[in-house]
């Protein structure tokens, strides 16, 4: 792969691992926030939960939040949703839940509209699987905590990126209408408990694990770090 990426830019190319987070960074002003989602999670099953997050970049349009709400509402799975309802105050459109959402899944389900402790939410063991937009730190994340993911992306390299987890079944995509991307709350509900709990979708829980190691193996990204120092050095 890199001898074809020389050729086809003309330039040197170091690889420098996938640069997983190992150590938590969020401050006390975050730990009222963290304090609320742990003791809530702390009440649901081992492996039960779906934790919902698209990222601070991709803001969902109206017409898909409401098929993700209606679709986690119809999963009848466990869920915590991070959901931006406005990307700061000259955002002219704020986003809305369903109708009557939160009072049909009041008890089964948390949403948080602020900034979230990521890494804390996918490290509990009550979080079963990640509904996510396929950005490469959260997919790198999700291999690190072990968390099978359902994709649904939006923007940039995410759709490459959900290509690839699919290849290797780590990652299942909501099927789409091809002709605009659109999809259904149906297929959302399908998707959440085809990989978390049916026999079907096995093979996403255990690949992810599977390939744990390779993302996250100390000696072996230290070692992509150490050739990057070494050709610098060189320059």
């Amino acid at each position: 792969m890199n001898q074809a990426l020389e050729h086809i830019y003309q330039k040197p190319i170091v690889p420098v691992g996938q640069l997983p987070n190992t150590v938590s960074k969020e401050g006390d002003e975050n730990e009222e926030t963290w304090q609320w989602m742990k003791d809530w999670l702390e009440k649901q099953g081992e492996g039960t939960v779906v934790y919902v997050a698209f990222g601070s970049e991709a803001k969902p349009s109206q017409e898909k939040v409401t098929e993700i709400g209606l679709g986690l509402e119809k999963s009848k799975l466990p869920f915590l949703w991070v959901l931006r309802l406005q990307q700061g105050p000259s955002d002219p459109q704020v986003l809305r839940l369903p109708e009557g959402f939160e009072e049909r899944t009041r008890g089964r389900g948390v949403v948080c509209s602020r900034w979230a402790p990521q890494l804390k939410i996918l490290g509990h063991v009550a979080v079963g699987g990640f509904l996510t937009h396929s950005g490469w730190s959260s997919v790198v994340e999700a291999v690190q905590h072990e968390k099978p993911m359902v994709l649904l992306t939006f923007l940039a390299d995410q759709g490459i990126n959900a290509r690839v987890l699919e290849e290797k079944k780590m990652g299942y995509s909501v099927p789409r209408e091809e002709h605009d991307g659109s999809f259904t709350s149906d297929s959302v509900a399908h998707s959440l408990r085809l990989v978390m709990l049916e026999e079907e979708g096995r093979p996403y829980r255990e690949s992810v694990k599977d390939m744990k190691d390779f993302f996250v193996n100390e000696e072996s990204q230290e070692s992509y770090i150490e050739n990057l120092l070494n050709f610098l050095r060189r320059e």
